[in-house]
């Protein structure tokens, strides 16, 4: 469980941060300031990444109204959308109200497509259904997503 405040990764069930001191919530989004790069391809990630396990994985917001924040992807099937409802919450007009879901599988996640209108995109390519890498830039209507897992 990592804390909203801070970041840091505390043990399952705590209810405060060990290195803060922060109530820790159960809500699986992080907001982190935006990430400044110099140059494509040079960037810090602020997420703690290299603590990811196999079977974890995470999308960080690298374009459109919530740059910088990242959701975890700690479930079989994660919905995202513009409705609320949604496990990763995109408030913009150019996202479906369900556009897309992230599953877990034994052999690794994938995103698949709920017949959303401005489509699903994966490394500029627009996909139905595809299997997902670290790195992997994932678009739903204005926001650009980069797809990051535990064990690869």
């Amino acid at each position: 469980m990592f804390c909203t405040r801070c970041g840091h990764r505390n043990r399952e069930g705590a209810r405060f941060c060990a290195s803060c001191g922060a109530p820790l919530e159960e809500d699986t989004t992080l907001t982190l300031p935006p990430v400044e790069t110099e140059e494509e391809g040079a960037e810090e990630f602020p997420f703690p990444r290299d603590e990811l396990e196999f079977g974890q994985a995470f999308l960080l917001v690298k374009r459109g109204p919530n740059a910088g924040s990242t959701f975890l992807l700690d479930k079989d099937v994660t919905t995202a959308g513009r409705s609320p409802d949604n496990d990763v919450f995109l408030d913009d007009i150019t996202v479906s109200r369900r556009h897309a879901e992230f599953v877990r599988r034994e052999d690794g996640f994938f995103v698949r497509d709920l017949g959303s209108l401005n489509g699903t995109y994966v490394n500029r390519e627009r996909v139905e259904e595809t299997k997902l890498a670290s790195g992997d830039e994932v678009q739903l209507g204005r926001f650009r997503l980069v797809f990051f897992a535990g064990g690869e």
